[in-house]
């Protein structure tokens, strides 16, 4: 039914209310959600790539360093003495460890031989052998996981365990460490 024209003169404008639906996107989520999504994006980019990268990576290359400066001691070490190899080791037989930060769920078996330079220094050894066992166990439990999976990073264990063992006993010569079990679990 149309009004007559006399009538639609007559009505104003702010008479007339348009009925518009809501369907769509709110403003209000759009100014402010998408912006605050971006800035964690860039939070979260930032915190990844400029502190928890730049600590994987020192780390793994402070095991790098580890291995190349033990290679670079036994290296001179061999140089220095021209001492037969493997004539006198001194088994260390299946040494069982928790890893540092396992709570006991991880196991790291290993056996060790100590290659010494003299007879005499294996009789030694022998004697004290509890300590020895001591400084093994007390070494590789205080690494953690990576540091043991690290293939790299052995080099450095042999050095530390000879180190420790030679701070423990100074009578003893050790030429080198050998690993000839080293299961971890």
């Amino acid at each position: 039914m149309a009004l007559p024209d006399e009538q639609l003169d007559n009505i104003k404008k702010d008479d007339i209310k348009v009925k518009t639906s809501k369907s769509g996107i709110n403003s209000k989520i759009l100014l402010l959600g998408v912006p605050i999504f971006m800035i964690q994006l860039v939070a979260v980019y930032f915190i990844t790539a400029n502190i928890l990268l730049k600590k994987l990576d020192a780390r793994n290359q402070l095991a790098a360093n580890d291995s190349t400066q033990a290679g670079q001691v036994i290296n001179a070490s061999n140089e220095k003495q021209k001492v037969e190899l493997g004539k006198f080791i001194f088994p260390v037989k299946d040494i069982i460890v928790n890893p540092a930060g396992t709570d006991g769920k991880r196991l790291l078996l290993t056996s060790i031989g100590i290659d010494l330079k003299t007879q005499a220094m294996m009789s030694e050894l022998q004697t004290r052998e509890a300590l020895v066992k001591d400084v093994i166990i007390s070494t590789l439990s205080s690494k953690d996981v990576d540091q043991l999976n690290n293939t790299a990073y052995r080099d450095t264990l042999k050095t530390e365990i000879s180190s420790h063992i030679t701070n423990l006993i100074p009578s003893i010569g050790i030429n080198t460490i050998y690993f000839s079990k080293y299961i971890l679990q």
